[in-house]
């Protein structure tokens, strides 16, 4: 098994072979996406913050993934459909598991990398006034978490759910990531 996350075979969401090696020397956002969450919403400002940083050498990625509240039950075309409509430009990946014991490779190399996400307790709080709570702390806790990798493929951060993809806090790093050599 792969060891190195640029390693990891993923599928696009149409079905072609693919891996972060793809994407190599850019910095890279990558999120579990959703259609039918509260948080689906983020759809637009993850396409402002792609649409204004992919000149520079940057991507959001997504991820869909059903393992929260069957939230994404759709296949891979009703999916990429929805992507469309909702105006989003930014590469999508095949369904996956992003948790539980069918994770995917992929996501278990990024919660190995990085198990503790920034953006405070407040999702982690809500969710588990509503009994659901993720089954370990690094584990991914809701759709729409977000990590960042640099331009040399490795993790260098992680934010909460409920961060916004606007936030000051992941902005910055993905600035920093992004001119860091300038």
């Amino acid at each position: 098994m792969p060891t190195v996350l640029s390693e990891i075979p993923l599928k696009t969401i149409d079905g072609a072979d693919a891996t972060l090696a793809d994407y190599a020397g850019q910095v890279l956002l990558i999120v579990n996406v959703a259609s039918r969450c509260g948080l689906t919403k983020q759809y637009d400002a993850l396409e402002a913050l792609y649409a204004k940083y992919k000149d520079q050498g940057f991507a959001v990625l997504g991820f869909p993934s059903n393992d929260f509240a069957g939230q994404e039950p759709g296949t891979d075309a009703e999916i990429a459909a929805f992507c469309r409509s909702a105006g989003a430009t930014f590469p999508m990946f095949a369904k996956i598991a992003v948790t539980g014991p069918d994770i995917h490779p992929l996501y278990r190399a990024l919660t190995d990398a990085e198990p503790d996400a920034q953006g405070g307790t407040a999702m982690r709080d809500r969710l588990a006034t509503h009994g659901l709570p993720p089954a370990a702390p690094s584990a991914i806790l809701w759709n729409f978490e977000k990590f960042v990798l640099g331009r040399d493929g490795q993790v260098v951060a992680r934010f909460t759910p409920d961060t916004l993809p606007d936030a000051d806090a992941l902005v910055t790093v993905v600035e920093r990531e992004l001119f860091a050599s300038e």
